[in-house]
């Protein structure tokens, strides 16, 4: 193997690895890592959601694309955005959708939310279904229609699209409160209506007929519209009012079980494997440019990984092509993945806070979907003071929990010696926020916030974050660098064993020193200016972070400074 190619491969087995690390907790189940790899391209930047798998534990967690504005024709809206909006029915975290019609904002494939179809396939590309038992499908779907009133059963080409000449489209209430304007068209309203499940005879009797377009679609009902002078007249005659009307929306392959779908491709992984080349409809530059990508992949586990890489900003990250994006979903562990909208719009958020740095000049994009894993037990916000020390504005901690159903629920603070401190004991609350102030903290090392909650559907769930009180350091202050170095001081309330570290404003660390051995008392540690390799730094803004290694645990306290390299 030439040395190049080992290089490269090395990279970015190490990236990978590096990337499916444990991660920060974002919800229960769900982690968030990002890392930051050097390629002989450049920075890559990626960004790894893992969830549960969908359905577990009696269907906590789910993994579903989100229309903006709830309708095919809705939106566009940023996913941060979507998620603020869904912020009381669920906690969710994840990434953008298909691609879409920069005319009028339809989806370019599928579209299946609870198990309705909303939107046609579109069989040149990889489409992505969810099933039943929580399995991840990347399929090539066909849409076969029918329609049929007093005559035999004929075509119907998609449902919730543009009609083209000659073609006949169911539209529901998913698609918007109308009907596009199609001169000529001919429409009946039939209604009521059942759920447009795939794979189904879906029976109704046409209560009205219409022409044109612009027809109001009944919530409980749909409207068959056909275009152009071949078909319009064969709805008319077939179809009169009072007429019974069967359509059924036929899937290839049948996906009998899939309950959430949504557009994609290209195919990024199959069987393990990195997929090369899929032979989907997508141009040479979209699948082999360097830049911006996403995607999602599930692990032999079952569990669920959204990966998004930034791109396009030199410096910042280089990106992937898609090939590169298929080998880091396998050796993520991906057994099976596709990739889904590239480019600016590619963006990862938490509950409505952005994770990631689009590559869009304008900053996040306003996209039509959001694939999002959504969580619907009892969710814990992380404690705003992660450590507690007794200082000014560090006595007490501000404590919540949110749930979307009703509930019965007991939160607690659990002790370093495993006491606990109960704040309530199954206390039925409708959906919402809850708030406490605690302050009583007479045990030092780290507590739990912790918030055990059965929702009207049996379902239970727990929330857990950790956080600290102790006292061991307090006091942190910079003293005015002399030219080459800095000190900073701070008091110990026991011994213990220190460790500096300076960080840029940022946050990538420049230097670690080696633990310090310190009694109790005022003590300082001094920085020398220097860099890991030994050459000096730039003067400039910078920050302190302070590690205490006491009998009671780990603390750290940061302070900023100003460094004068003298």
């Amino acid at each position: 193997m030439p040395r190049r190619t080992a290089a490269i491969l090395l990279l970015v087995t190490a990236f990978a690895a590096q990337a499916h690390a444990q991660g920060t907790p974002l919800m229960p189940g769900v982690s968030y890592e990002k890392t930051v790899q050097f390629t002989p391209h450049g920075a890559v930047v990626v960004h790894v959601l893992t969830a549960p798998r969908p359905g577990d534990q009696n269907g906590l967690w789910q993994l579903a694309p989100v229309l903006a504005g709830g309708t095919v024709l809705g939106g566009p809206e940023r996913v941060t955005q979507m998620e603020k909006q869904l912020s009381a029915q669920a906690t969710v975290a994840g990434i953008e959708g298909d691609l879409f019609d920069a005319t009028d904002a339809h989806p370019a494939g599928v579209v299946m939310q609870g198990g309705l179809l909303l939107h046609t396939p579109l069989s040149t590309r990889s489409s992505i279904g969810v099933d039943t038992a929580g399995a991840v499908h990347v399929d090539r779907v066909k849409f076969f229609g029918t329609w049929r009133g007093t005559g035999q059963r004929r075509p119907l080409r998609g449902i919730n699209q543009l009609p083209k000449a000659g073609e006949v489209v169911l539209f529901t209430p998913a698609y918007g409160a109308r009907t596009p304007a199609v001169p000529g068209a001919a429409e009946v309203v039939l209604q009521p209506f059942p759920a447009a499940r795939p794979n189904a005879d879906l029976d109704a009797k046409v209560t009205a007929v219409a022409s044109g377009g612009r027809t109001a679609i009944p919530a409980d009902g749909a409207v068959l519209m056909a275009a152009g002078t071949t078909v319009a007249p064969v709805l008319q005659a077939e179809a009169p009012a009072g007429t019974p009307v069967t359509t059924r929306l036929v899937l290839q392959p049948a996906w009998t079980d899939v309950q959430s779908a949504l557009g994609g491709g290209p195919l990024l992984v199959r069987g393990g494997k990195p997929v090369f080349r899929s032979v989907e409809d997508f141009t040479n530059d979209q699948v082999s440019k360097r830049d911006s990508r996403a995607g999602v992949g599930q692990l032999a586990n079952g569990r669920v990984i959204l990966v998004a890489v930034d791109g396009g900003q030199p410096g910042y990250s280089a990106g992937l092509t898609s090939f590169e994006l298929a080998q880091t979903l396998a050796r993520l562990g991906a057994v099976t993945a596709s990739a889904v909208e590239s480019g600016g719009a590619v963006t990862v958020a938490f509950d409505g806070q952005l994770l990631n740095r689009p590559s869009d000049p304008a900053g996040e994009r306003p996209v039509k979907e959001a694939l999002l894993v959504q969580y619907f037990g009892v969710y814990a916000a992380p404690p705003p003071l992660a450590l507690l020390n007794g200082e000014a504005g560090k006595g007490s901690e501000q404590l919540s929990y949110k749930i979307v159903r009703p509930s019965k629920v007991s939160a607690k603070l659990v002790a370093p010696d495993g006491t606990t401190r109960p704040l309530e004991v199954d206390v039925q609350h409708a959906p919402g926020s809850y708030q406490f102030t605690f302050g009583d903290f007479d045990v030092e090392g780290t507590w739990h916030w912790n918030v055990t909650a059965t929702d009207d559907l049996g379902r239970v769930s727990t929330t857990d974050r950790p956080f600290r009180f102790d006292r061991t350091l307090r006091g942190l202050v910079a003293r005015r660098s002399t030219a080459g170095q800095a000190t900073f001081l701070f008091t110990l309330s026991r011994a213990a064993r220190v460790r500096l570290r300076i960080e840029t404003r940022n946050g990538i660390v420049v230097r670690t020193l080696p633990d310090v051995a310190l009694q109790a008392g005022a003590r300082s540690v001094t920085w020398d200016g220097r860099l890991a390799q030994g050459t000096r730094a730039f003067g400039g803004s910078y920050v302190a972070h302070v590690f205490a290694t006491s009998e009671v645990g780990t603390c750290d306290v940061a302070v900023p400074f100003v460094f004068r390299r003298g």
